[in-house]
């Protein structure tokens, strides 16, 4: 914002060195790009021209020449003519002067000679009485006194308007018998702008009197005025007039130029029309300028069309442009416009360069700049107003660099810090994994495995798996002997999952199983202390299912309770239909204080089969969120589970529900404890106890 502020306070400087080039340049582009068209022709240029020089001979011409071109041009009855030419010295081709030139002449010649009319006097002669206008040349310095210009045809009104149009300290003119038979004087200087003739003074200061522009007054003559009327301002000249025809100017009397490109069809050879080649109808009504456009006798200018531009053109260009009223105007409500685009595009990059991605904020300055550019050029096409659209498209341009240039470095230097962020993300997400791996390794250390727990033992058979959803889970399973004969089991699930489902879960197991062995042989008494037990070590209020049973190998005979947990599904030998074992149980531990947990028993026949899951396997959903469910367990166990062994069931069970879910990330921990109770006894060694414990 401070940048853009500094910008717009520079804009407001009326003339910056380096801006001023700029918008120079801004301006001869919109000519270059489309330059002025001609509506009218009043103006027609007599040239005095190569193809002249070669019938007539180099220039100076005898004043007598001139003294017959203006008399042909004047058969024509022009409005004005304008001599872009300058006399200041007798002409030395006259005759009284020619026996000092030629060497031996006849005394007689000479005498002829000296009694002949001079050839001064003989255009003075042609000047008098016609709308001839003689051009003259402002000087920046004077040897002498400055030579008088006689009363200067100017009335000025609202103040003087000399102190704010172009001084000269005096002027190079004609000799006085040609100036004084014509009927008025301009001036030819022009002043170019880092060498381009872009503006024309209408008024200058010459010796301290007020001097018109060779076209202006031309037109002053054309239009028989006695005088040109200047309208002055507090800020300096507002506008020129000339009789009707009223032509704004800038603060010091200058206008803007509006050219079209060379168009030979506003030349005539003078060499044609002295040669009677050019009809007198040429003429007829307009503005003619007589001037030298031979290589080496011009004065050559570059204008934003052309790169040479002879001065006679420059005139006729300013009588074209006056009379057609195509002057450019620069009035002071452009600074302003230009300023407000300046100061609302600078605010918008401002506000929307941060919040845009760098592509979009450079589309953005891009169509700024570009509709900056295309309104400065409709001002000038359409209105002959010069708007610098330049300034502002280039300020915003340098705006938009250093803002993009501070947003990179800041963008930069978040992306350093993210990446550092992210660098100590990833450390601290190893670390944690490898903490969580290290406790998952741990949970699934304590895990009973059944191929080892009960060596030799034939009497029943068991599978178990446990699969976590995250690293660590909260699901459990265990089994150990509390005697030789005696096999107690159980599986539980955790409310939490994760690392605090898992220690939860760790307690439940430790305490679980120490009040198992506590309470040999009694199902519903340890489910009730049990209860008591974990309820007092949980601080974060969650609860935990378990089914848990105890199976007597030698008879079959089972014993278990359910604290709100899946049912054990019963596989019965020989194919018979599938049960489920509801009676008993209660409410999940940690839920209800106190509960008086029933226990149910039933007897096992040699050849059946428990399957004892946790809900993350009937929970298990597919990529649409459909659920496994417990009709789908059902069939499955139903088609092939009574005559399989554990391992079949539980890896059959495991496969389809991996199938099932169909690579869809797994919401709840799964586990899989299945038992089968074969019958045949198997002596043990004397006081063998296994045990174990799962985590999950």
């Amino acid at each position: 914002m401070l940048l853009l502020a500094l910008l717009v306070a520079l804009a407001l400087v009326p003339e910056v060195p380096g801006l001023r080039l700029l918008r120079l340049a801004a301006f001869d582009a919109y000519q270059s790009l489309a330059p002025r068209l001609r509506q009218s022709a009043p103006v027609v240029i007599v040239a005095i021209d190569e193809e002249s020089l070669q019938r007539h001979g180099q220039w100076p011409w005898p004043r007598t020449w001139l003294a017959r071109l203006v008399t042909r041009i004047a058969e024509g009855r022009p409005a004005a003519i304008g001599l872009d030419i300058m006399m200041p010295e007798p002409d030395r081709l006259s005759p009284e002067r020619v026996p000092a030139l030629v060497d031996g002449l006849d005394p007689e010649l000479t005498r002829k000679l000296a009694g002949m009319p001079r050839n001064d006097t003989t255009l003075a002669a042609a000047l008098r009485g016609r709308p001839v206008v003689l051009g003259m040349a402002g000087l920046e310095s004077v040897t002498g006194p400055p030579a008088g210009l006689g009363q200067a045809p100017v009335r000025a009104f609202g103040g003087d308007p000399a102190p704010f149009v172009r001084r000269f300290a005096g002027a190079l003119r004609s000799v006085d018998e040609i100036d004084a038979a014509a009927a008025g004087r301009g001036l030819m200087s022009v002043d170019p702008e880092r060498g381009v003739v872009r503006r024309m003074p209408l008024l200058a200061s010459v010796g301290g009197t007020l001097a018109p522009v060779l076209g202006l007054e031309m037109l002053r003559v054309a239009a028989n005025a006695p005088a040109l009327a200047a309208r002055v301002g507090p800020g300096g000249l507002q506008a020129v007039s000339v009789g009707d025809l009223v032509i704004p100017t800038d603060p010091d009397g200058r206008v803007w130029l509006h050219y079209t490109r060379h168009d030979p069809t506003r030349f005539v050879a003078a060499a044609d029309v002295l040669g009677g080649r050019v009809g007198p109808e040429r003429f007829e009504g307009r503005l003619v300028l007589i001037g030298a456009t031979a290589f080496g006798l011009s004065d050559y200018q570059a204008t934003p069309v052309s790169d040479l531009m002879t001065g006679v053109e420059i005139h006729a260009q300013f009588l074209e442009a006056v009379v057609d009223g195509t002057l450019l105007s620069r009035p002071a409500l452009a600074r302003w416009i230009e300023i407000a685009l300046l100061g609302a595009g600078g605010l918008l990059l401002v506000l929307a360069v941060p919040l845009l991605r760098a592509r979009t904020s450079l589309a953005l300055i891009v169509v700024l700049v570009a509709a900056i550019l295309g309104l400065g050029f409709v001002f000038y096409v359409q209105r002959g107003i010069l708007l610098d659209a330049a300034t502002p498209a280039l300020a915003l341009a340098a705006l938009f660099t250093v803002m993009l240039a501070v947003t990179l470095t800041e963008a930069e230097s978040q992306r350093r810090a993210l990446r550092r962020q992210v660098e100590l993300q990833r450390e601290a997400a190893a670390r944690l994994a490898g903490e969580l791996a290290a406790a998952r390794r741990i949970q699934e250390g304590t895990l009973p495995h059944p191929a080892v727990a009960f060596p030799g033992e034939t009497r029943f058979d068991l599978y178990a798996m446990l699969e976590p959803a995250r690293e660590v889970g909260g699901d459990l399973y265990d089994f150990f002997r509390l005697d030789d004969d005696h096999l107690f089991f159980m599986i539980g699930d955790v409310s939490g999952k994760g690392l605090p489902g898992s220690l939860f879960m760790a307690i439940s197991k430790a305490l679980y199983k120490s009040t198992a062995l506590r309470r040999h042989g009694q199902v519903a008494a340890m489910m009730r202390e049990a209860n008591a037990e974990i309820s007092r070590e949980n601080g974060g209020e969650l609860f935990v299912t378990v089914l848990a049973g105890i199976l007597d190998a030698r008879t079959g005979e089972l014993e278990y309770c359910s604290a709100g947990h899946e049912p054990p599904l019963l596989l019965p030998r020989g194919g018979r239909a599938l049960l489920s074992l509801d009676e008993g149980g209660g409410p999940p531990l940690c839920s209800v204080d106190g509960y008086s947990y029933v226990p149910a028993t039933r007897r096992l026949e040699p050849g059946d089969t428990l399957c004892l899951i946790t809900d993350g396997i009937i929970e298990a959903a597919d990529p649409d969120g459909q659920l496994y469910g417990r009709e789908r367990l059902h069939a499955l166990l139903g088609r092939g589970g009574a005559g399989a062994s554990p391992a079949e069931v539980g890896g059959a069970i495991h496969r389809d529900v991996i199938a099932f879910t169909g690579g869809a990330e797994p919401y709840d921990d799964m586990a899989v404890l299945i038992i089968r109770y074969t019958g045949t006894a198997l002596p043990l060694p004397s006081g063998e106890r296994a045990g174990g414990g799962a985590t999950g």
